[in-house]
C-alpha cells in the first residue's frame, strides 16, 4: 500500500469523527520468511497486512480501536467502537493535546527496492550458501527474512506524516555434535545479506568450540561480540524514558547527571544513523529528536512524548509510542559510539578471558540497578595470553549492566543487531570483572 493510498484512508477517518480529536495510524507490511534446519528449508511464510489505528478523544476520554484498512466497513465499524470507547473511558483532565505538524528528515536511504523485490529463490540462495558452509560435519538452522513495511500517521491537528522502508536478515547457527557457532547480519538492503560469509563464520565457531571444557564461574574479562553486547544493552535503554525517570525505575531517576561511566562511553539515540536508517517521527507524528543519552559517561538524555513532555514541562523529543500505552516514551534506533581498538587487539591484550558470540535468554534481576542474568551461548571461547585456545562450556551470568559499562573498552566498528523487540547499533565490547555464577547443562 503506497503512502498516497494510506493518507487517503486516514484523512477519511479524521475526516468523519464526531470526536474532539482524533489520531489515525495506518500501518502496512509485506514479509517473506524462509526457516531452514538440518541444512534443508522446512517452511516458507509469505504475510501482507494493512491495519488502521483509530484514537479519539472526547471531554478528556480515550478510546481506541483497530480494523483492517482496506475495509471502509471494518473502518467505519472501529471509528464506531472507538467513540464508544471513549465515552465508558475515565476521564484524564491532564490529557494534553495532540501534536501540532511540524517539519522532519527522513534518513538518507531507509527503502531499497531490491528488498522489495526479493523472490524466495533469492532467500533461498542465502540459505544455501549457509548449507555449503555446513559441509559434511555441521548441520545449520536458521532463517533468512525480508520486509516491506509503511505507516502514516494523520491526526485533527493537521498532522500528517509517512515513511516506507525495507529490512532483511539471516540469522544462522551451525551444530555439531557438542559445539555450536553463531553468526547474523541485518540490513535494508538484502544484497548486504551474504549466505557464504555468514555460514563461514558460524561454521568455524562451532569447529573450533568442539569438545568444551569448563572452566569456573566467577568474574572475568570477556569480549562481548555485538550480537552479545546488543542484546545486553537492549535491556538498558528503557532506563532513559521520561516516564522511568519519573516514576523513579531508572538507574539514574531523580539524579540526571550522574557519571557512572569513563568519557569513552557515549550512547545516542540516532534514527537517520546510516546502519539504522529509522522512523523520522514518532507514532504520534511528532519529527523524532537525536538525543545524546549518555555523554562520555553521564547519564544526561531522555526521551520524551506529547504526554510526559506536558506533564514535565520539557521538550517533546519524538519518541512516542503508540498511545495509550503503559511504557511511555522510548528510545528506537540507539547507538553505542565505537572505540579505537579493533577486536582482534582487544584479544591480542587479554591474559586470560572469555569471548561470547551472544546471550540467551536474559531477563531482569533488579531494574534499578540493572542487574540482568543469562546465559552465553553458540560460540563461548577461551582466551589465554592473548590468544583463542578453544571452547568453553557455557554459562550463566548475573551482571549490572551499568557497572559493566564503567569498566567497558569498544572496538571500532559498529554492527546493527537486533532481536524481537529491539534493533540497535554497536561495537564489541571488552569487559573487566564481568561475573558468572555458574556453569549450564549444555
Amino acid at each position: 500500500m503506497r503512502a498516497e493510498e494510506r493518507e487517503t484512508i486516514a484523512r477519511r477517518i479524521v475526516d468523519r469523527s464526531p470526536a474532539d480529536a482524533t489520531e489515525v495510524i495506518v500501518g502496512c507490511s509485506d514479509r517473506a520468511l524462509t526457516r531452514f534446519t538440518h541444512n534443508a528449508i522446512h517452511q516458507n511464510l509469505a504475510s501482507a497486512s494493512a491495519e488502521a489505528r483509530i484514537r479519539v478523544i472526547v471531554g478528556g476520554r480515550t478510546g481506541v480501536a483497530t480494523a483492517n484498512a482496506s475495509d471502509e466497513r471494518q473502518l467505519d465499524d472501529a471509528l464506531e467502537r472507538a467513540l464508544e470507547l471513549a465515552r465508558f473511558a475515565p476521564s484524564d483532565p491532564l490529557l494534553p493535546a495532540l501534536p501540532q505538524p511540524g517539519p522532519y528528515a527522513p534518513p538518507s536511504r531507509p527503502f531499497v527496492r531490491a528488498t522489495r523485490e526479493t523472490m524466495p529463490e533469492q532467500q533461498a540462495a542465502i540459505a544455501q550458501a549457509i548449507f555449503a558452509a555446513a559441509e559434511d560435519d555441521l548441520w545449520a538452522a536458521g532463517y533468512v527474512s525480508t520486509a516491506t513495511s509503511g505507516i502514516t500517521i494523520v491526526n485533527s491537528q493537521g498532522v500528517v506524516a509517512s515513511f516506507d522502508s525495507t529490512d532483511a536478515a539471516c540469522n544462522a547457527k551451525l551444530n555439531a555434535a557438542d559445539s555450536t557457532g553463531y553468526a547474523e547480519r541485518f540490513s535494508n538492503d538484502v544484497r548486504e545479506i551474504d549466505g557464504a560469509v555468514i555460514g563461514k563464520i558460524a561454521a568455524e565457531k562451532a569447529r573450533r568450540s568442539a569438545r568444551p571444557t569448563a572452566v569456573d564461574p566467577g568474574d572475568w574479562t570477556v569480549i562481548l561480540e555485538p550480537a552479545a553486547f546488543g542484546e545486553l544493552l537492549a535491556y538498558l535503554t528503557g532506563h532513559f524514558s521520561a516516564q522511568a525517570y519519573d516514576e523513579g525505575s531508572s538507574f539514574f531517576s531523580h539524579n540526571r547527571g550522574l557519571r557512572f561511566a569513563g568519557e569513552n562511553v557515549t550512547i545516542v539515540d540516532d534514527y537517520a544513523h546510516p546502519l539504522h536508517q529509522g522512523m523520522p517521527f514518532d507514532y504520534e507524528g511528532t519529527a523524532t529528536q537525536r538525543v545524546v543519552l549518555v555523554d562520555r559517561g553521564v547519564a544526561s538524555g531522555i526521551v520524551t512524548d506529547t504526554t510526559w513532555a506536558s506533564k514535565l514541562g520539557w521538550e517533546n523529543t519524538g519518541h512516542a509510542l503508540p498511545a495509550p500505552n503503559a511504557w511511555g516514551p522510548h528510545p528506537r534506533n540507539v547507538v553505542v559510539e565505537a572505540g579505537t581498538k579493533s577486536v582482534e587487539q582487544l584479544i591480542e591484550e587479554t591474559k586470560r578471558g572469555l569471548l561470547i558470540s551472544r546471550f540467551w535468554y536474559i531477563r531482569p534481576v533488579d531494574r534499578r540497578k540493572t542487574i540482568v542474568t543469562g546465559m552465553t551461548r553458540d560460540g563461548t571461547f577461551l582466551i589465554e595470553n592473548g590468544e583463542l585456545r578453544g571452547g568453553v562450556r557455557n554459562l550463566r551470568f548475573n551482571q549490572s549492566i551499568v557497572e559493566a559499562l564503567a569498566r567497558a573498552e569498544f572496538s571500532d566498528r559498529l554492527v546493527r543487531t537486533a532481536g524481537y523487540s529491539y534493533s540497535i547499533v554497536v561495537p564489541a565490547a571488552k569487559i573487566e570483572g564481568f561475573h558468572f555464577t555458574s556453569l549450564t547443562d549444555f
